[in-house]
């Protein structure tokens, strides 16, 4: 059955989102490290794959518009943290490496502490600590 799973997203420049990931703490898949055609970069535990491609290469795949991530979007990609201070130093790592916070870091539902972030591309990403123990 399924082995992997990748979600596979349009980006500007390459290089640029290589290091903005880099920067806030993913790690770039050395599978792909050097390639100039795509980057891929690891999320959590598990190594979920997030695929970068220049849109010209993402449009072919996809035989349709890209949806323009300032007006609209179709996904967002959510992760966990560990702690509240980690969902923090994210948040300042990300505003550091030139992604913007459209919420800030704050506690919701007496249990829910995260953040949203947008990458270079727009494309939204959302980092919540949950504390189960305080869930109703």
């Amino acid at each position: 059955m399924v082995k992997e799973v990748w979600f596979n997203l349009p980006v500007n420049d390459l290089a640029k989102s290589r290091e903005f990931f880099r920067a806030i703490g993913f790690k770039i898949n050395p599978r792909f490290e050097n390639s100039e055609d795509m980057v891929s970069v690891f999320v959590g535990e598990n190594n979920i794959n997030i695929m970068l491609f220049p849109k010209k290469t993402f449009q072919s795949f996809i035989q349709t518009e890209i949806t323009d991530s300032k007006q609209s979007n179709e996904i967002l990609i959510s992760f966990d943290a560990e702690s509240i201070a980690e969902v923090d130093e994210l948040a300042l790592k990300v505003e550091s490496a030139g992604g913007k916070l459209y919420s800030k870091p704050q506690l919701s539902q007496g249990w829910l502490y995260g953040f949203g972030f947008l990458d270079l591309d727009d494309h939204r990403w959302n980092v919540l600590y949950m504390d189960y123990s305080k869930m109703k």
